[in-house]
């Protein structure tokens, strides 16, 4: 589709090459303004996450169902739609070249087939009358728009979870729903603000383009600052979950082994962003409470305790996480950790079972570690261990590591 555009765009000409013009400017800036370094600690679920440069997005979205410029019709088509968006996306990307990173193709495709999309579903109904047919009344035209943006939201949605399927192996289902949960986000505002610059350049032309470009812009500093605020956030729990490694009382790098292989078998059993961060967390200072033994157990492992002594180290660890702020569920996890299966929430088996995994496969364990600690637990599902999580973590141990 790309190539076809730019040809057909090269060989035909620039219909109105001073608007094209204005809103590839836009899109390259915010191009430009959205791609700059990400905060440290990946923050996956932040809104604003999905969509790196939302005024561009928005500036393709307005251009794609762009039908008049200061109140005279426009003729730019669909063709032309595309090879404007591709070609100031891939001047956005000159930056990237210059410091030695590679070009970001998979936002650059997601917006050409997004925008192509919307374009197409637009701009021959405008452009041969049929739209005026339909929606003569003027209230009803916003609404059109808003409609055909809601498609093109769920279109885009359905793109970023396939890519991220493609990349990680992730279940489809859980991260389609993540998207679509997303939307209301950064989303609305991106079709929201397209919306609002498409019918504001057909009364006042392209002035319009820098004066309600501003808000988005604010908007995506502010999610930028909260970004920054939750990898911060991250970072102060990584650090507190490693106090017990500093201490003696857990093998180094336990916690964020724990950490990561919880999220991929929350991420297989379909939890959500939210339930994930909090189970990332909870799994990060799960051992918190051994800093109340007297002396460290045997490799941090507390399984072969008694059953009491792993409460009380469970409850102190809760109560200890439950000072530092974190949100109450993380602390639920913690202190629910040393119970019976079939009394804990799933995210408390998760972490349960992925600990006790990474104990049992451990440095000590010698080789073949990992199978027979993955059989001991299949064997203990009649109390310990629920068996669909033992399952998913087989499951993820199978992909080799590609889930986590």
């Amino acid at each position: 589709m790309a190539c076809w555009s730019l040809g057909r765009t090269l060989w035909d000409g620039l219909a109105e090459p001073g608007i094209a013009l204005a809103f590839g400017v836009l899109i390259t800036v915010g191009e430009l303004v959205g791609r700059g370094p990400a905060p440290a600690g990946g923050c996956a679920g932040v809104p604003g996450a999905r969509e790196g440069a939302p005024l561009a997005a928005a500036g393709a979205l307005a251009y794609a169902l762009l039908g008049e410029a200061g109140g005279r019709p426009t003729t730019h088509g669909v063709t032309q739609t595309v090879a404007v968006v591709l070609a100031a996306g891939l001047v956005g990307t000159v930056p990237q070249l210059a410091r030695g990173q590679g070009p970001v193709l998979d936002p650059l495709a997601r917006r050409v087939l997004t925008t192509g999309f919307a374009a197409t579903c637009f701009q021959p109904l405008y452009n041969t009358g049929t739209l005026g047919s339909w929606v003569a009344s003027g209230p009803v035209y916003p609404f059109f728009l808003i409609g055909l943006l809601a498609l093109t939201a769920l279109c885009d949605a359905v793109l970023v979870a396939a890519l991220a399927r493609a990349r990680t192996g992730w279940p489809y289902g859980p991260l389609l729903r993540d998207e679509l949960r997303a939307l209301p986000g950064i989303g609305s505002a991106i079709c929201a603000t397209g919306v609002v610059i498409s019918l504001a350049t057909a009364v006042a032309g392209l002035w319009a383009l820098p004066v309600f470009c501003l808000p988005l812009l604010l908007t995506q500093f502010a999610f930028r600052r909260f970004a920054a605020v939750r990898a911060t956030y991250r970072q102060t729990i990584a650090s507190l979950a490693r106090s017990t490694e500093i201490a003696g009382y857990t093998p180094h790098g336990h916690a964020r082994r724990v950490a990561a292989l919880s999220r991929a078998v929350g991420r297989e059993l379909g939890l959500n962003a939210p339930d994930l961060d909090v189970l990332e967390h909870a799994a990060l200072m799960h051992d918190i409470g051994q800093l109340s033994l007297l002396d460290p157990v045997p490799y941090g492992a507390t399984a072969p305790l008694p059953p009491a002594e792993q409460r009380r180290i469970a409850l102190l660890g809760g109560a200890v996480v439950r000072q530092t702020g974190v949100p109450a569920e993380v602390a639920v996890i913690v202190e629910r950790q040393a119970d019976p299966y079939r009394e804990q929430p799933v995210t408390a088996r998760i972490v349960r079972t992925v600990n006790a995994y990474d104990d049992l496969s451990g440095e000590s364990a010698g080789p073949g570690g990992p199978l027979r600690a993955l059989e001991q637990l299949r064997l203990s599902t009649a109390r310990d261990h629920e068996p669909r999580v033992v399952e998913a973590l087989a499951r993820v141990l199978a992909c080799g590591g590609r889930a986590v």
